[in-house]
């Protein structure tokens, strides 16, 4: 943390440094920039590996799938040497199973050194004992908000000299160790930041902005933030607060968004929960959104791909994602929250415990709200209808064949393969995602189908109903007789207007006296009047 910055932010506080203890860390950088980071990683454990030095190695990847082919390629390397001593290869990410996590605490038999390969977790997290040896491959995953396309970009970024330095540290702390940097050292000075970007500016911040406004901090865009976040995601979060009746049109909190405050929970989750209750779904609503609180439930464990795709395939709801995650939690309720059948199911034990845990918070201030838990029973078209209420601004629909559009902004959008949607043969029309990833593409994660209605009743300011099912002939036909029909009205209303316009100056006239009536001839009572010669008297 940079003590400096949060001390001149509260007023020049005075700041104390507590020393830990730590032993001197020798720093080498590489020579060259290195193309591989895989490869460079692997031949520099290989190197300290052969060497008598006592002392385990830790390596920082960026993410599981580095970590994954970095311990392969190592084992395979291993097995190519004859008099290679045992090593013992230890991974860890967040997805891995807490039992496999727990292995690289435990002390290695018979002496045998150990490689730990983990993620940024392993920098400040936590600490492993014995660790003489850092390789460093300069780069971490981060998540990053576009607020133009509301979309999350987990990427591959370089570290900053701050997280740099963490990572040495990991070397010296039960003894003098090395840190193996793979890359230059000129590299570390021109092209890594000193620290890395506070969170709060790549990130969305409807949840801020709401509880900013609960506060009554009415002029966001002045507010003195430590670390102001771009205006464009400012304006955004206020924008999609207003769609969701968070705001009112002037910017202010309105009683919706009172309610929405006291749930600490994304805005669009906290809208879902409180619709639930008129919608009469409050019980299964308050399961979807504990699933969603949590990071992911799954697991794949290397090797028995195969098996967890089969196992997770049997509780897909066709539908939609999150009734899958309501199917899995209402499962492993009925075997009496058993971690053994989690396990078997390969579900996170750890994660669902928590899920738990976070229904029973929610469920406390849902009472003391005064809000009802109902269940919808089988009726799941209206837990969908629910989900629509709060997610109609993150709808796509159908381009091609299981490629999506989003309705607004024209962003491709694909169905992730471990989407209840994929593959399934069943490819709606429309469907809402809880949020948008950029890894390789444009992946929408926990997708529901919903009907292209609801979306026009929940969320007229986006989208209306248009009909459709005529071609384009009858359209030309019906726009040509339209056309005709009105040309007609617009004579007939000429002509009258112009007998209208004749009667009115007739009158005129005779009201002026100017009109004389003229007879054909003089009229004398004894002249006898004359009678037309065509009737032929």
């Amino acid at each position: 943390m940079d003590a400096s910055k949060f001390a001149t932010f509260f007023g020049n506080v005075p700041s104390f440094k507590i020393p830990g203890r730590t032993f001197p860390v020798d720093l080498f950088f590489s020579k060259n920039t290195v193309e591989d980071y895989v490869e460079s990683a692997v031949k520099q454990a290989l190197q300290i590996h052969l060497q008598p030095q006592q002392g385990d190695i830790l390596i920082f990847m960026p993410g599981q799938e580095d970590i994954e082919v970095t311990c392969e390629v190592l084992a395979e390397r291993l097995g190519q040497l004859d008099d290679a001593p045992p090593l013992a290869i230890l991974p860890i990410y967040s997805q891995l199973p807490s039992d496999l996590q727990a292995k690289i605490f435990q002390k290695a038999p018979d002496d045998i050194r150990k490689c730990v390969v983990a993620t940024n977790i392993a920098e400040t997290s936590l600490t492993v004992d014995g660790i003489m040896f850092v390789i460093d491959s300069g780069y971490c995953k981060l998540k990053v908000y576009n607020p133009r396309i509301g979309m999350d970009a987990l990427q591959i970024y370089p570290i900053s000299q701050a997280n740099a330095n963490q990572r040495s540290g990991r070397a010296g702390r039960t003894g003098p160790g090395t840190c193996h940097r793979l890359y230059t050292e000129r590299q570390y000075k021109d092209d890594l930041l000193i620290t890395t970007i506070p969170e709060i500016q790549r990130t969305n911040l409807s949840n801020v902005v709401l509880l900013l406004k609960s506060l009554g901090v009415q002029d966001l865009l002045q507010f003195h933030f430590m670390d102001p976040p771009p205006q464009d995601n400012m304006l955004n979060s206020m924008y999609q607060l207003w769609t969701l009746g968070a705001l009112d049109n002037t910017g202010r909190l309105t009683e919706l968004g009172r309610q929405m405050v006291e749930f600490p929970l994304d805005p669009a989750l906290s809208k879902m929960l409180i619709s639930s209750v008129h919608m009469g779904c409050s019980a299964d609503i308050l399961i979807i959104v504990s699933m969603l609180s949590v990071p992911a439930l799954f697991y794949r464990p290397k090797g028995r791909e195969e098996d967890a795709d089969a196992v997770r395939e049997k509780f897909q709801v066709p539908e939609s994602d999150h009734l899958t995650y309501l199917n899995v939690y209402n499962q492993w309720k009925q075997n009496s929250y058993s971690s053994t059948w989690a396990n078997d199911h390969f579900i996170h034990i750890k994660a669902m415990r928590k899920v738990r845990e976070v229904r029973s918070q929610l469920k406390d201030i849902m009472d003391s709200q005064k809000m009802q838990l109902v269940s919808s029973g089988t009726d799941w078209d209206i837990i969908r209808k629910c989900i629509c209420s709060a997610y109609f601004h993150q709808a796509a629909r159908l381009k091609g064949i299981g490629e999506y559009v989003n309705s607004r902004t024209g962003m491709p959008c694909h169905l992730h393969p471990t989407s209840a949607l994929f593959g399934m043969g069943y490819t709606p029309d429309y469907v809402v995602y809880h949020e948008l990833i950029m890894t390789h593409k444009e992946y929408m994660q926990c997708v529901t189908s919903v009907d292209g209605h609801w979306l026009a009743e929940l969320g007229p300011m986006f989208f209306s109903v248009k009909e459709t099912g005529r071609t384009r002939v009858d359209k030309k036909r019906e726009t040509i007789e339209h056309l005709r029909d009105m040309e007609a009205e617009m004579k007939e209303a000429q002509l009258q207007m112009q007998r209208e316009k004749e009667e009115q100056l007739m009158e005129e006239q005779i009201k002026s006296k100017k009109f004389d009536i003229v007879t054909p001839g003089k009229y004398e009572p004894n002249t006898p009047r004359r009678t037309p010669a065509r009737f032929g008297l």
